[in-house]
């Protein structure tokens, strides 16, 4: 029988490479499941509906938060995000380690939940190369831009609520430390209750 997978949420600025470290994960690794969310925002060149995101549109996305398909949802910079229900369940009754790259809002709603998640949060080394990565993308207008630079700035006042936080600098150093943080989960009390009464019973018919 499978362990049951964990929850692990993992955030970060934007700009800050979680798709990077997120894809680069899951290459070397095969006991975790990327959560892809629901989101209203446009797809970038080269997203694929299905695999980076679910692009729905705005009358969708409120038929699956008035069905309750939805874990947690947010706003973020005009758009709408969520991560669908059935999904997540799934995958972690298989024994998979569930990841969802969601805000923080999300982040913090999914923590009230379910409280054993794992909650770790993405930077780069600075706010400097913050933006250079931001500009570097290409993909947004300088407004675009200017408002996800001040969202950064709000979030960074959450980052407290966090169980780690990653510098994301060499995207081979950070993989690892995702892994074995997430793999030291599984170790703590709270997620191996069943284990800890399985040796009292035994140690009690001895």
């Amino acid at each position: 029988m499978n362990q049951q997978g964990i929850l692990v949420v993992i955030s970060g600025f934007s700009g800050a490479g979680k798709g990077t470290l997120m894809r680069a994960l899951m290459e070397k690794y095969d006991k975790y499941a990327l959560s892809v969310s629901a989101t209203t925002r446009q797809p970038r060149a080269g997203e694929v509906d299905g695999r980076e995101y679910f692009f729905v549109s705005q009358e969708h996305f409120k038929s699956m938060v008035e069905n309750e398909a939805l874990i947690e949802y947010a706003q973020y910079v005009d758009n709408y995000y969520g991560t669908p229900k059935d999904y997540v369940e799934k995958q972690r009754s298989a024994g998979k380690d569930v990841i969802l790259e969601i805000e923080i809002q999300g982040a913090l709603k999914i923590k009230k939940k379910f409280p054993d998640t794992l909650l770790l949060f993405i930077t780069p080394p600075n706010a400097k190369e913050l933006k250079r990565r931001l500009v570097s993308r290409g993909t947004e207008s300088p407004d675009v831009i200017e408002a996800r630079l001040k969202r950064a700035a709000e979030e960074a006042v959450g980052i407290e609520a966090y169980d780690y936080i990653i510098i994301n600098d060499n995207i081979d150093d950070c993989v690892e430390e995702l892994h074995h943080l997430i793999q030291a989960q599984h170790s703590k009390t709270s997620n191996r209750l069943d284990f800890i009464n399985e040796v009292r019973n035994e140690l009690n018919q001895l």
